[in-house]
């Protein structure tokens, strides 16, 4: 059974000021995400989901709020100890994939490791196993520009893998993708869930939902319910255009 509280947020703020007027990206988030556990956060373009999901990372400070990690107090955490927890125990997943277009798949994946301290021999070995892992080993030494999307993708897994977090961050990781190429990837998360990791997916692709252990729905940076959140998206521009929005009789 999944313990709770593995990683906690209370009252969590962020706004950001963009000249003489303020953007609040989050608005009072509270959440109990269990260890062990894959939760999809669910939100529209402007919900606040990858501002929630820097923040856990340790890639940006809330305005407000607390994140605890475990029991650690993240954004009590100075600059290096931020950097220690990013690399020792956080592993990023993101949309636009951000490989390092001059260098292989395997060198991709082990470019993390250099800043642990592994040695050469072993970065190789590491890269390869999760490679491997990803079902990738047999373009290791292909660069991003000769791989597809669901490929590049699978590389970028691989190299949030590669330092043996805890905790997966993705960020809309089938956005770039075909749909049969983001399937594959909602399968391969859902696989590294079910081998002990915590997840965390912020999307909009409703399709993630049958792997998630625990769903949240964001809108206008507030946690709301799925009947608030089926009810904003039946109103949305994309449904209205698309013809779906409901009709009076």
């Amino acid at each position: 059974m999944a313990e709770p509280s593995y990683i906690r947020i209370q009252n969590l703020r962020k706004t950001y000021v963009m000249g003489a007027s303020k953007v609040h990206a989050l608005a009072g988030v509270d959440l109990e995400i269990p260890r062990g556990s894959l939760t999809v956060v669910m939100g529209p373009s402007g919900s606040g989901k990858s501002t929630l999901l820097y923040l856990l990372g340790g890639l940006d400070r809330p305005t407000v709020g607390s994140i605890h990690i475990d029991g650690r107090q993240v954004e009590k955490l100075d600059e290096n100890q931020l950097a220690e927890l990013r690399r020792n125990e956080i592993g990023f997943i993101f949309q636009s994939f951000n490989l390092i277009p001059s260098m292989t798949a395997l060198e991709n994946v082990a470019f993390p490791m250099r800043f642990a301290g592994a040695g050469t021999r072993e970065r190789r070995k590491r890269a390869l196993t999760v490679l491997r892992q990803v079902g990738l080993e047999n373009r290791a030494l292909h660069k991003p520009t000769e791989l597809s999307g669901g490929q590049q993708q699978r590389v970028a897994i691989a190299r949030a893998l590669v330092n043996q977090p805890s905790i997966i961050l993705a960020d809309e990781p089938t956005g770039n993708l075909d749909t049969t190429s983001g399937y594959g990837i909602m399968q391969l998360l859902s696989e590294l869930h079910r081998a002990g990791h915590t997840v965390l997916v912020v999307t909009h692709d409703a399709r993630m939902n049958h792997f998630s252990t625990h769903t949240i729905y964001l809108l206008d940076g507030r946690v709301v319910s799925e009947q608030e959140y089926q009810n904003a998206a039946s109103f949305s521009p994309e449904s209205l255009a698309q013809g779906s929005a409901p009709h009076e009789t």
